[in-house]
């Protein structure tokens, strides 16, 4: 069902629409979390440490999809709420067109580079051959990944969120099924780990795709609307290029960061990655799923801009907040109080430096939650307004932060002193992310009210 975000409560809106989205997108994380699981559980510490040490070179994909995703969505979204139905379906398919280039180049460049780039990050040598396994498996299917990612992306510009939560839970339960089995039962190594999540999201993209190409077909064309309906529009792609080269360059920041952080940490031993892999892939749960609350800020501020409505979008800025802090609090406070057991999930043998790395990266990091979630929220209005030169700002710094001041520390504290750069990144970022809305709102911008 496709819901129109200009309308109603802000707050009631905002936190309906939000929600599925938050428990759809953790349900996903919650598979990538397994992968790891049933690697360190079933396998040992060097499996854990080589799906850990793959997972940030995958999240250099997913920045991608994700830059794609928003960049439809986001048009999408401002478009809807216009009503500018036959445009709304131009862009659907000039999408699904341009993700199938992009797709074709990454899969090339992925598969010839994959091996160079483990090199790169000083991946050990007793979990090199099972990472580049994983890596190349996951880099065949990445068509998959951002076919069913943007078709997510194209039900939440609708404001459809009951749809993406089904299609996360049901994918995701399925591939930790499949871990299990392949890993587990059939003794298939980090291979299997690889192919479960192959397998989940070929299945989804397929699922999804069909059914946000129905959804296209269903959008009854309004009679203001004025562009001819075409199966592939340049001028379109031009739109959500603008948001999406951001957004993607944004998450590649991200990206960088995060291998360069693996670099860092991979210098003291596969003990320590392995710890680090536990308590990063924990980390990187949460945040995901708080992120679900970015793109739906986005969404909302999108139709709300194309129906000139800037007070709606002052209104949800404030509902948004509260939703995220809420939730930042309540996963902290979950993660702190069983910090250790959580740990412990990830590591077939009791005890050891491992478990010490994970425990003592939480211990640092998670109390800045609160903060984060202030972060997430700004950046998702500031995405949907389009504001992306800001967005990319504020995040360029908080990484050039974590990274540098990583690095200078690790030389005199060792891994801790990695991650106690994390909180230095969140505040400053949200600082500026903060003071970047705040300018937005308080000086009237005409983003606020910018029709598609």
């Amino acid at each position: 069902m496709n819901r129109d975000l200009t309308v109603g409560s802000p707050r009631n809106v905002i936190w309906r629409f939000c929600l599925p989205l938050f428990f759809s997108t953790l349900f996903q994380q919650l598979y990538v979390v397994t992968d790891s699981l049933v690697a360190g559980r079933f396998i040992g510490e060097a499996a854990l440490a080589a799906v850990g040490n793959t997972y940030h070179i995958t999240l250099i994909y997913q920045a991608l999809a994700f830059g794609c995703t928003m960049g439809c969505s986001v048009v999408v979204s401002r478009l809807f709420g216009t009503g500018k139905k036959n445009a709304v379906r131009s862009a659907v398919s000039t999408a699904f067109i341009a993700c199938l280039a992009l797709c074709a180049v990454l899969t090339a460049a992925g598969l010839l580079g994959g091996d160079a780039l483990l090199r790169l990050l000083q991946t050990p040598d007793d979990v090199i051959r099972d990472s580049g396994v994983y890596l190349n498996i996951y880099t065949i299917g990445l068509c998959f990944l951002f076919y069913y990612q943007v078709s997510l992306g194209i039900f939440i510009a609708l404001g459809d969120a009951k749809t993406p939560f089904w299609f996360l839970t049901v994918s995701s339960l399925v591939n930790i099924v499949l871990d299990f089995l392949f890993v587990g039962r059939l003794n298939m190594g980090v291979a299997g780990v690889a192919w479960a999540t192959f397998i989940c999201q070929a299945a989804g993209a397929a699922a999804a795709s069909a059914l946000a190409l129905r959804k296209r077909s269903l959008l009854k064309t309004a009679a203001q609307d004025e562009r001819r309906e075409r199966v592939f529009s340049a001028e379109l792609l031009r739109e959500m290029l603008k948001i999406a080269a951001p957004v993607a360059l944004q998450q590649l920041i991200i990206s960088v960061g995060n291998v360069l952080v693996q670099g860092n940490v991979n210098r003291f031993g596969s003990s320590v990655s392995a710890g680090y892999a536990a308590a990063v892939k924990m980390n990187n749960m949460a945040l995901t799923a708080m992120i679900a609350l970015d793109r739906g800020m986005a969404s909302y501020a999108a139709q709300n801009a194309g129906a000139k409505k800037p007070e709606r979008i002052r209104s949800g800025l404030k509902a948004g907040l509260l939703l995220s802090a809420t939730i930042g609090c309540l996963i902290g406070a979950a993660y702190l109080i069983f910090r250790e057991n959580i740990i412990m999930l990830f590591l077939k043998t009791n005890g050891g430096e491992a478990l010490a790395t994970g425990t003592q990266f939480l211990l640092i990091v998670v109390p800045f939650y609160l903060v984060v979630s202030v972060k997430i929220v700004c950046d998702g209005l500031l995405r949907g307004l389009g504001a992306m030169r800001l967005l990319v700002t504020g995040t360029f710094v908080d990484l050039t932060l974590r990274v540098t001041v990583g690095f200078l520390l690790a030389s005199f504290f060792g891994p801790v002193g990695i991650w106690a750069a994390w909180p230095v990144g969140w505040i400053t970022g949200t600082s500026l992310s903060a003071f970047f809305v705040s300018r937005l709102l308080r000086t009237n911008s005409p983003r606020l009210s910018a029709g598609g």
